[in-house]
Order: structure tokens, then C-alpha cells, then sequence
């Protein structure tokens, strides 16, 4: 496939730039979660291919680390370079967040397939086609516009402070944003502790098998992740990963029963998976946002 190549000047950055998506992953209007997920690969391998400067895709709700779903996606709707929005069903979900990013008024590109009507309050804006049957040669066609369009839309935001996707077409606003600040990796630690304990309240609240089972997880992950940390302040080499010896060690743990309430080795190994990804950012400068 031909790659967009223009470079963006005086862009030194090893660093890949991230490009948020937001679009469909279960079934809807007729198509199905697999239809979605071909659609998604669509678009990474779109934004993937543009040579300079490289691009980083995923959806927005995807994280490296565990918290609350809600807090990742405005994070990651706020803070992606580029973000790629599929309205195609006009899923609910995704016209809301497609909402916070045009009210951040950050760079957005719109993609929507041929069977999807226009919305009227976005209809402004460019929406760049694609099939719903994915028929190849159309697709690689779709591919190289996309490719063309993030980059285009990532240099005018560049070059242009003054640069809007939407609301320059109304006025003059105040744009809104999110606060960022410095945090240490302790404080950013425990604000993920602090995100653990709210959903476990909010489980609580729903008087299932289900929810009762999710809220042991979390009080385990938050458990593990105290202990995760306890061993790497004694032996600063450990590695923190959920491997046989790791899960063995933490059944034997005297000081704590960390396996109450889990009810498979499986379950416990991937608690023990998650306390690790969030125990490993301790030590490490970390950005956070506030809101």
C-alpha cells in the first residue's frame, strides 16, 4: 500500500505519536463485534503506515494498567494526538465520545461506512467513506486516504495554534480541557488503589453472584499490589510478573490470605496479572490527569 510520507518539520521524537480510535466493538445494526475488529485493523493499519512521524494505534479504552473504564477513555480521548472516529450505526457510546473530543477541540478525523446517514449536528465536518462489505480494492483505497487525512489533520494542528475540527465554524468558545500535573509513581499508585476501592463500592451496590465474585477481585488486586510493592522495597531486582514462582510465592504469603474469596488458580493468577502491571509503575515518574 502507498504510505503517507510527508514529514511534519523540526518532528525529532523517537517516540510514536498516539492516535486514539473510537468507533463499534460489539455487534450492531447488523454487524457483528468480527465485523468491528476487521474495521479496527482497517485503521491501525492505516495510521500505521504513514512513514514520518510513526503513529501508535489503539481504542481509546484500552490502557496499559487496570482502573475504571470511564477515567481511560476521557484520558485517552483527551490526550491522543489524533483521534480517528468511526460513527458508522451512530452507536450511542461513540457519538458521545466523539462529543468530548470536538468540545476539547483537539485534531479528529471522521470515518463512517456507505450504509451510515450523515448526523446533522456533524454533518460539517469531513467523513471519509469506506464500505460496509470491506470489498479489498475499495478498503486499500480507504486506507491511503486515512493514512493522508491523520497526518494532514496532525500537521495543520501543528503548525496552526489556532487550528479547530469543529467549533471555529460557530465562534469564538473557551475550549475545554483536562489539567495535567506531575505525579509521583506513589501518588499515581495509589490513585489506582483509590480507583480499585470505588468500583468495589459501586459493586457493592449490585447484590449479584457476579458482583459480589468482581468485588473479591479488586480487593485481592488492591491486596497484591501492597504486598508487590512490600517484596520489590526489599529486593529492588524482583520482577514483578505474574509467572508460576510469583503466584506460588503469594499463596504462601503468612501475613495475608490473598487468595480469599477467588475461586480458581486461573483467577488468582490473572489478580495477581494486574497487580503486577500497576506495582510495576512504582518507582517511575508517571503523568496523571486530573479532572
Amino acid at each position: 500500500m502507498s504510505q503517507a510520507s510527508t514529514k511534519v518539520q523540526n518532528d525529532t521524537s523517537t517516540t510514536p505519536l498516539t492516535c486514539g480510535i473510537v468507533m463499534p466493538i460489539s455487534a450492531i445494526d447488523g454487524c457483528s463485534a468480527d465485523h468491528w475488529s476487521d474495521v479496527k485493523a482497517i485503521i491501525q493499519e492505516a495510521v500505521e503506515s504513514i512513514a514520518s512521524p510513526k503513529f501508535s494505534s489503539r481504542l481509546v479504552s484500552d490502557a496499559d494498567d487496570i482502573g475504571v473504564i470511564q477515567k481511560r477513555i476521557v484520558q485517552g480521548v483527551y490526550t491522543s494526538d489524533v483521534l480517528v472516529c468511526d460513527v458508522s450505526a451512530k452507536n450511542s457510546n461513540v457519538m458521545f465520545e466523539l462529543g468530548m473530543r470536538l468540545a476539547f477541540d483537539r485534531p479528529t478525523v471522521i470515518i463512517k461506512d456507505d450504509k451510515t446517514d450523515y448526523s446533522f449536528d456533524t454533518s460539517i465536518i469531513e467523513h471519509i467513506p469506506y464500505p460496509r462489505d470491506l470489498r479489498f480494492s475499495r478498503i486499500v483505497s480507504f486506507k491511503k486516504q486515512l493514512a493522508e487525512k491523520v497526518l494532514a489533520t496532525y500537521q495543520a494542528a501543528l503548525k496552526n495554534p489556532d487550528h479547530s475540527t469543529f467549533l471555529k465554524n460557530f465562534g469564538t468558545f473557551k475550549v475545554a480541557h483536562l489539567d495535567q500535573k506531575e505525579a509521583s509513581s506513589e501518588q499515581v499508585v495509589l490513585e489506582m488503589l483509590s480507583d480499585l476501592q470505588r468500583e468495589v463500592s459501586q459493586l457493592r451496590r449490585q447484590p449479584t453472584s457476579r458482583a459480589r465474585a468482581s468485588v473479591d477481585m479488586s480487593e485481592q488486586v488492591a491486596s497484591i499490589v501492597k504486598t508487590l510493592i512490600d517484596f520489590r522495597r526489599k529486593d529492588p531486582a524482583l520482577q514483578l510478573s505474574a509467572d508460576d514462582s510469583m503466584v506460588e510465592r503469594l499463596i504462601a504469603h503468612k501475613e495475608l490470605d490473598l487468595t480469599k474469596g477467588i475461586e480458581s488458580r486461573a483467577l488468582f493468577t490473572e489478580a495477581v496479572d494486574q497487580a503486577c502491571a500497576i506495582a510495576r509503575s512504582f518507582g517511575e515518574p508517571q503523568r496523571s490527569l486530573t479532572r
